[in-house]
């Protein structure tokens, strides 16, 4: 059997990934729906927290591990794989990642507020990143596939990010070097993961390592 780690983003929990772990486990796979300190830590501790869990996990799956992910939750994940790679990974979906940072950040991120709100990892997600950051989140050598939304719902992503976005993260934004695909769905940052094609998107990927598109006809 295989298995399905999820990581949730920087301000929710594990039930904002409820529904769509409800799913895969009912496609049969094992999962482990993971609650850790988003608020309170840098990235690469984050990755240090989580690791026990995992290594547990591992060790009652005897299949594949894959990691399924939202907004921040991709960060951790590349960090994670980095560092404490599992032996057998299997393929990773993220769901509106900040790849490349979000302007939001650039422009919020000097501010108390969202420093005490957003903590270490927040001042991470910035676009201009550090070496030692990119560093932590290593480089993308397995099959990656990235879904991003395309609507806001917030007036800051109108006016802040450029091009098409889902209100925190710009699509392109998304993109990282070496993931195996990527699509754009009608979707919101903040519920993007309940969305539908966005599920049957992730379930097919964990299956064929690519998204599911239209068959043109002719």
């Amino acid at each position: 059997m295989d298995g399905i780690i999820f990581l949730h983003g920087i301000a929710r929990s594990a039930s904002s990934l409820a529904v769509l772990e409800k799913t895969l486990r009912a496609d049969g796979y094992a999962t482990l729906n993971l609650d850790y300190p988003a608020r309170s830590r840098c990235i690469a501790e984050i990755v240090e927290a989580l690791q026990a869990k995992i290594a547990r996990f591992a060790e009652i799956c005897p299949g594949r591990l894959h990691f399924v992910t939202h907004s921040m939750g991709g960060l951790v994940a590349r960090a994670f794989i980095a560092r404490h790679r599992p032996a057998r990974l299997g393929h990773v979906v993220m769901l509106a990642p900040p790849n490349e940072g979000s302007e939001i950040a650039d422009l919020l991120g000097g501010n108390v507020l969202y420093r005490a709100f957003f903590g270490p990892a927040g001042a991470e997600l910035v676009t201009k990143r550090s070496e030692a950051l990119c560093e932590v989140l290593g480089r993308v050598d397995y099959p990656l596939g990235v879904i991003a939304g395309d609507r806001s719902l917030d007036p800051l992503g109108w006016l802040l990010l450029p091009g098409a976005n889902d209100g925190r993260v710009s699509v392109e934004r998304t993109r990282v070097a070496g993931m195996a695909d990527h699509i754009v769905i009608h979707g919101t940052h903040t519920l993007i993961m309940n969305n539908p094609e966005a599920i049957a998107q992730v379930r097919h990927f964990l299956k064929h390592a690519h998204f599911l598109r239209p068959v043109s006809a002719g």
